[in-house]
């Protein structure tokens, strides 16, 4: 599968969480990933990154096609994941061939029954929990149980004659307080199965009996002045409250299973198919049909049942749907899940079959030349740029001063191709000091990501430097310092020969002079200049237009503006009297300037006289 095959379907990838496959011809699957983003993930294998190893290059050219299955979050993905590996033994997965599997929390089918974490799932009529993806977690959740409700830990046959026998004596557990003592009938199994329900209520995520056990616990202890108690209380509380259950993509509660879910529009049917084998999601594969215009939904995915179920050679007697319909033999049950897992399952398939329907849509769309010109423009530029995202944000730097005086620096903001001025954004250059274009080009790079970075906003897709290498470099200087790299596309357009620089490069990049990419660069380069050019005029302006009035505590500009327009400069103002001035702007302000001129007997400055035409 090559750069281009991919770059046809890019469009088409989720940025959700999920699974991937890399198939080969015959269809084997070669490879299976997982991805907390489906597009970045894919993208990642594409493209000209040198550093890619050997074993990713072999994989990605042996692959035909790729196929994915999103799911709700990245930790269904990496159980996802593992349930496929140890399916279908990918050649190129490494991890996960080993047997190896996530830990369950197990409530044993015995008397006083046990609780302990387990690796291994034994149908003995046991409740299992789980699986869990990070044994931390588990542990933290386990050492809560056995805090709160202390249970056995032997595995002793508590049957109620041998306790009653008298052959057991108490343990090292009871003498520390980790155990009630059942085995010589300090506990009644009425009290233990009480907390062992409370334990399952935790597991199953119903927390809300368990915090109120827990309130009232600490309520007791503090009337009681039991303080240490009460405390240990209101941890548990806060661990509890920060527990997140367990995963739905695997039970071991709902064993062998088919799923199917079916999403239809006019033209296309997608029917998603997952194969669930004790309780994992090991395989999933989805239909697409074109409709005819008698064919309805039930039809269809009766007809897919059949289809799917030969093909994959399943012989499961329980199908989960989205409707009701006819069963393919007399002694399959047709199950349409309302509530719990069994549910979830059905509407995992159901997000992963709607999702592959607007996917045909985008198809549909694209062959039949539906494309914006914006759209065809940014392709455009993704393209000769060789970008992994479509480049529908673009910002633009440009630096402008005179002589190293009011240095300012400008940002520009393109979306979709097209300015967005109500996002521009303009600097006064702090840090710097003399004509030093490198040093404005680092610090304004820095604060226009950082606080993008601090505010969580949206980053370009492109940023281009007004500039050749050396105002490139210290663009990437900040960019490096946010760790920002590789996240964005950063070039540099130098003006005399329209040369393009990528960051350590040091060959630069020449695009056809007609090519739309190029001039939607230039566009932005001269926006930039155009924009920076005239904040940076106004600042001049404001400087040479600065008077010494305003210099009088108390007199704002618009008090020194009337005494000018009124007089003419500062020269006949100093030698006014209050009676002249006081008719203009007030005795108030007439008694400040008086009295500060009376007191700086000094001659005005060239730039206090009048401007009569806003020009330097």
């Amino acid at each position: 599968m090559t750069t281009d095959d991919f770059n046809r379907i890019a469009h088409t990838v989720p940025k959700l969480p999920g699974v991937y496959r890399f198939i080969h011809a015959d269809g084997t699957i070669l490879y299976v990933g997982k991805a907390k983003n489906l597009l970045n993930r894919l993208t990642s294998y594409f493209g000209e990154r040198r550093d890619r190893e050997m074993k990713t290059r072999v994989l990605v050219k042996m692959a035909h096609h790729i196929e994915f299955t999103i799911v709700n979050s990245e930790q269904d993905a990496l159980l996802l994941e593992c349930a496929m590996i140890k399916a279908h033994l990918p050649r190129y997965n490494v991890m996960l061939k080993d047997g190896k599997s996530y830990p369950y929390v197990c409530i044993k089918e015995e008397a006083f029954p046990r609780v302990f974490l387990t690796r291994r799932v034994i149908k003995d009529g046991s409740l299992y929990f789980g699986p869990y993806t990070s044994v931390h977690q588990v542990q933290l959740v386990f050492d809560l149980i056995k805090r709160l409700f202390p249970l056995r830990t032997c595995a002793l046959d508590l049957s109620a004659d041998k306790i009653a026998a008298a052959k057991y004596k108490v343990c090292l557990e009871y003498h520390i307080k980790n155990c009630k003592g059942p085995c010589v009938g300090l506990e009644s199994p009425e009290v233990y199965t009480g907390r062992v329900a409370q334990i399952k209520n935790i597991l199953k995520g119903r927390l809300t009996t368990v915090r109120q056990y827990l309130k009232d616990e600490m309520a007791a202890a503090v009337d009681k002045l039991d303080f240490e108690y009460a405390q240990l209380c209101k941890e548990n509380l806060t661990l509890i409250e920060d527990y997140q259950g367990k995963s739905t993509i695997v039970n071991p509660a709902i064993g062998d299973v088919d799923v199917f879910a079916i999403q239809a529009d006019e033209k296309f049917a997608c029917i998603n198919y997952l194969k669930v084998r004790d309780g994992a999601v090991v395989h999933t594969f989805t239909l697409e049909w074109t409709k005819n215009i008698e064919s309805d939904d039930q039809t269809l995915l009766e007809q897919a049942v059949v289809y799917l179920r030969e093909r994959f050679d399943s012989a499961v007697k329980q199908i989960f749907v989205t409707l009701a319909c006819t069963a393919p033999a007399d002694d399959v049950e047709m199950v349409v899940p309302k509530i719990g897992d069994k549910a979830k399952l059905v509407q995992l398939a159901d997000q992963n079959a709607r999702y592959h329907l607007l996917q045909l849509r985008k198809q549909a769309a694209t062959r039949t030349g539906k494309q914006t010109p914006a759209e065809r423009v940014l392709r455009t530029i993704q393209a000769d740029l060789q970008m992994d995202v479509l480049p529908v944000h673009i910002e633009c730097f440009d630096n402008s001063n005179f002589h190293g005086s009011f240095p300012v620096s400008a940002c520009v903001v393109f979306r979709n191709a097209k300015p967005a001025k109500s996002d521009y954004r303009h600097y006064n250059v702090k840090t710097v000091e003399g004509p030093n274009d490198f040093a404005t080009m680092e610090e304004v790079v820095y604060r226009r990501y950082k606080r993008l970075l601090d505010e969580d906003k949206s980053l370009p897709q492109l940023v281009i430097i007004d500039g050749g290498k050396g105002q490139l470099s210290a663009a990437m200087k900040s960019i490096d310092t946010l760790g920002l790299r590789h996240r964005m596309t950063v070039v540099g357009i130098a003006k005399q020969l329209e040369e393009i620089f990528f960051p350590d490069d040091p060959v630069p990049l020449y695009i056809d002079k007609k090519s739309e990419s190029l001039k939607v660069i230039q566009h932005a380069r001269n926006e930039a200049h155009r924009f920076g050019i005239t904040f940076h005029r106004q600042q001049r302006s404001k400087h040479f237009t600065h008077t010494e009035l305003t210099d009088i505590a108390g007199i704002g500009e618009k008090t020194a503006n009337a005494l000018l327009a009124e007089f003419g400069s500062v020269a006949q103002v100093k030698i006014l009297g209050l009676t002249e001035m006081s008719r203009v702007v007030g005795p108030s302000a007439a008694q400040k300037v008086f009295d500060y001129f009376q007191k700086n007997d000094t001659a005005p400055s060239l730039t206090d006289q009048k401007s009569t035409d806003g020009q330097e």
